[in-house]
This record gives structure tokens, C-alpha cells and sequence, in this order.
């Protein structure tokens, strides 16, 4: 007689655990009333308003963005489409800057980085904080540094004039920060930043038409913001919506419920016969005669055959057994695999993931054409052409991003009276009879473009 064991192969328990640990892109934006957190040794200043319920919304988003292989190359997409060409500085009649003490600033001030900086912050979270460092004499700003949204938080408003008046810059995974670690910054009028500067520095009349005296701050923190509504002090990113919809959560089943069917091995039920006279040689071989090591002998000899015929490191292999004829001239086996469900694996959710790729694409505001790869049955569809018409939407939908950039270079050079023009010239993809890949162009060229000459 031969013994019939079923196998069947389990592929739900790593997908089940994964789902319980997954379900977190619903729960990370879960809106409570905002209850300010005082400080210690914070003096006068009032409490910081957590970002989050756990005050650590940016972290968590930043794992979420990091664990998709659509999210991070779309985010890092849209800061270089935002970055475009650099940042360009020349005069209001855009000739070539000669005054030395402009050309110093951008010298020592790294306009590169900080432009990247702010461009990353800002596809982000939508907002960043910039801070303009004065001179001593208070007469000049002379240094302008981007601080990390990730780790400013905003003093709750001013009660009687709605004004936010700190910033907050510091580490808060570990709750607030003791004043030894943490950075209290003074906040520049979020609508009105240069004209709170002057008024500070006794160059400007404040609302009651008396100048004050010159402030001894030289540090002050700006706020360069996407508006969205219903948002007093953090913004809730448009993008965001995807991890709120449930889409994130779906799109990160498919990879951990293909991996855990990789890992236990193909999706087949197997069955097993063994013949009794297979015992007999296996117990003899190894000189086993006590009944209960030969049920420990039995059941491990199972699980060998178990493992052999699981798992993806085991495809190709070669199961050898022997077999013996009876007496009267029939071929016994001494074990036979029967497979039950041989159909090909791996296929399984493609459309899924097409779906889930394209929800995350649209979520961040990118055809995925512009990034390498059409989803779906348009796959291969896109040509030079619609690529370029598109790249060019693209940088057009930057401008007002764009302004929001700049504006503290707007704030700089009205307030050291500079003649200053700063630009981020979008670069155009260009056809091939221009000979050329891709040119700079400026807004005034994109909005009133020279006529094609016949």
C-alpha cells in the first residue's frame, strides 16, 4: 500500500501580515483638533503645534514615499522639472551683474543647494522656511540658508492678532527638544515679509506711522508656502490624497502578496505517494528499529519532500526515486509526485500593478510617459512629440511654484537695494531641426515666443 500525503502549499499568511502592517497610509492623516505643546524652558513662548497627531506626520510620509518604487522616482522627477535650469540672476535689464558686493552673496551663499533644497521641501510638504541672516549693523542681508521642513515645527498664532511669530528647528523624534538642541527662530509676517523686516530694523513705520527702534535680532526665519485650504499652519499636500483613498495601501499588497508566493513556492497542491517498502529501505539504511524514532524518521523524511517541492530556490530540481517490479511483473514506485495544478505563476495582478503604478502617478502630477514607461496597454504608444508637449505643460505648471521660490530673493534685494533680477528659466525640449536637445528659455519668451520665420 502506498501512503497519500497532500501538500498544499500556504500563500496567505505572509500577504494576511502584511495587509495588518500595510493598512498605515489611512491612519497617518487623521485630523484632531490642534492642541498646542509647550516646551520646556521655553519661556514667554507659546506651544509648537504638532504636525501630526504624533507630531511626526513628515516622517511617516517620508517612509510611505520611500517604500514605493513609483512615489520616489515621481518626487524626484518633479523637484528637477522644478529646478529646471538653475536659478539666474542678472540686472532689471537683464545684462550681465558687475556689482561685487552681489556677485559675494551668491559667491558664499550657495544658491545651487539652497534652490534644490527648497524645491525638495516643497514638492514634498509644500511649504519651506527660508532664513535671511543680517549683517551687524543690520544695514544688509548677507547670508540666506534653507532650513529642513522636517524638522521645523510652527509656534501656535498669536491669540490676539492671529500672527505666527516662531519657528521651532530641532529633532522631535524623541518629543521637544531641551534649548540646547533646538533653534528658536523669529518668523517674518507670512503676508507680508519684507515690509515686517524694515519695520523691525527701524526702516519702515510700522501701523501706528512710528518707526521703532532698531530690533538686535539679525536671524529671521520666512515661510514660503503652496495655499490650501482649511490649512492655518501645515499644509496637507495634494498628493496625499492617495495614501488617504486606500491606493497606497492596495498598491503595497501587490508586491508583498507576489513576494510571499515566491517565497513559499509555486501555488500547486502536490500529491505525494509514498510506498510502504520505501520505509522499510530508508529504516534498514539507517539501522533505525526503535517505533518511535522511526515516526520521527517518517515525519522529518515528510518535510524534506515538503521543502524539496517548495520555494523558488528549489525550481528546476530533480527529484530521483527507485522502484521495484512485484511478482507479477508490475512497476511499483517508491515515491510519486503527482502535481494537481501546474499553470504558470507570476502573471497574476499584472493589471493590478498597472493600476496602482498609474494612481500613483497621477496622484504626483506625472505622465508616466515623461518618466520612461506607459502602463498598460498604451505601453510604447508615446512618441517625441507628446513627450514634449507634455514636458513643456509640465514646466508651465511650475511658475507659480516658481514665484513662491523666489520671493525671498524678492524680499533680499529690495531691502539691500540691489539692482537684482532673479529668474529659474524653464528649459524646453526642442525638436530635432533645432540641433539641440533642450534650450533656456525665459517666461517672456514662453508666454510671447519669436515668430518661426518661412
Amino acid at each position: 500500500m502506498s501512503e497519500i500525503n497532500v501538500f498544499e502549499i500556504p500563500i496567505g499568511k505572509q500577504a494576511r501580515e502584511a495587509m495588518d502592517k500595510m493598512n498605515v497610509g489611512t491612519t497617518v492623516f487623521d485630523t484632531d483638533d490642534i492642541v498646542p505643546i509647550k516646551m520646556p524652558d521655553s519661556g514667554a513662548l507659546r506651544g509648537y503645534v504638532p504636525w501630526g497627531d504624533d507630531n511626526l506626520r513628515p516622517n511617516e510620509v517620508l517612509k510611505l514615499i520611500r517604500k514605493d518604487e513609483v512615489m520616489s522616482p515621481n518626487m524626484l522627477f518633479n523637484i528637477q522639472a522644478a529646478y529646471a535650469n538653475g536659478l539666474v540672476y542678472t540686472t532689471k535689464d537683464k545684462s550681465e551683474v558687475t556689482d561685487q558686493e552681489i556677485l559675494d552673496f551668491f559667491k558664499f551663499n550657495r544658491p545651487t543647494k539652497y534652490l534644490f533644497e527648497q524645491q525638495t521641501d516643497m514638492k514634498h510638504f509644500y511649504w519651506t522656511v527660508s532664513v535671511l541672516i543680517l549683517s551687524g549693523d543690520g544695514n544688509k542681508i548677507v547670508k540666506l540658508r534653507h532650513k529642513d521642513a522636517l524638522y521645523c515645527r510652527l509656534e501656535t498664532c498669536n491669540p490676539k492678532t492671529g500672527a505666527l511669530e516662531h519657528i521651532f528647528y530641532g529633532n522631535w523624534e524623541k518629543g521637544a527638544p531641551k534649548p540646547e538642541n533646538r533653534e528658536d527662530i523669529e518668523l517674518l509676517d507670512v503676508d507680508d515679509p519684507l515690509g515686517d523686516l524694515m519695520v523691525r530694523m527701524g526702516k519702515l513705520e510700522d501701523e501706528t506711522g512710528k518707526k521703532r527702534t532698531m530690533t538686535k535680532t539679525r536671524k529671521f526665519a520666512m515661510i514660503n508656502r503652496i495655499p490650501i485650504p482649511g490649512n492655518k499652519y501645515y499644509p496637507f499636500p495634494y498628493y496625499w490624497s492617495l495614501f488617504n483613498s486606500g491606493w497606497y495601501d492596495v498598491k503595497q499588497l501587490i508586491p508583498a502578496g507576489k513576494k510571499a508566493k515566491f517565497t513559499n513556492g509555486m501555488v500547486m497542491k502536490f500529491q505525494v505517494e509514498i510506498n510502504d517498502k520505501y520505509w522499510d529501505v530508508l529504516f534498514d539504511r539507517e539501522s533505525i528499529t526503535d517505533p518511535v524514532k522511526k515516526n520521527e524518521r517518517m515525519t522529518l523524511e515528510k518535510e524534506n519532500i515538503k521543502s524539496f517541492l517548495t520555494g523558488i530556490v528549489n525550481a528546476g530540481k530533480v527529484w530521483f526515486s527507485g522502484f521495484y517490479v512485484d511478482p507479477v511483473g508490475k512497476e511499483q514506485s517508491m515515491v510519486r509526485i503527482n502535481v494537481i495544478n501546474n499553470e504558470k505563476e507570476g502573471g497574476d495582478w499584472i493589471e493590478d500593478t498597472e493600476e496602482g503604478a498609474s494612481m500613483a502617478c497621477y496622484a504626483t502630477g506625472n505622465n508616466p510617459g515623461m518618466i520612461g514607461v506607459t502602463p498598460g496597454k498604451s505601453a510604447g504608444q508615446m512618441n517625441g512629440s507628446n513627450i514634449r508637449e507634455l514636458f513643456t505643460m509640465k514646466q508651465g505648471l511650475e511658475k507659480s511654484v516658481k514665484d513662491i521660490i523666489l520671493e525671498p530673493y524678492f524680499v533680499i534685494k529690495n531691502y539691500n537695494e540691489w539692482d537684482l533680477e532673479v529668474d529659474i528659466p524653464f528649459m524646453m525640449l526642442t525638436t530635432l531641426d533645432k540641433k539641440t536637445d533642450a534650450e533656456e528659455m525665459s517666461e517672456k519668451e514662453i508666454t510671447n515666443p519669436k515668430p518661426v520665420k518661412k
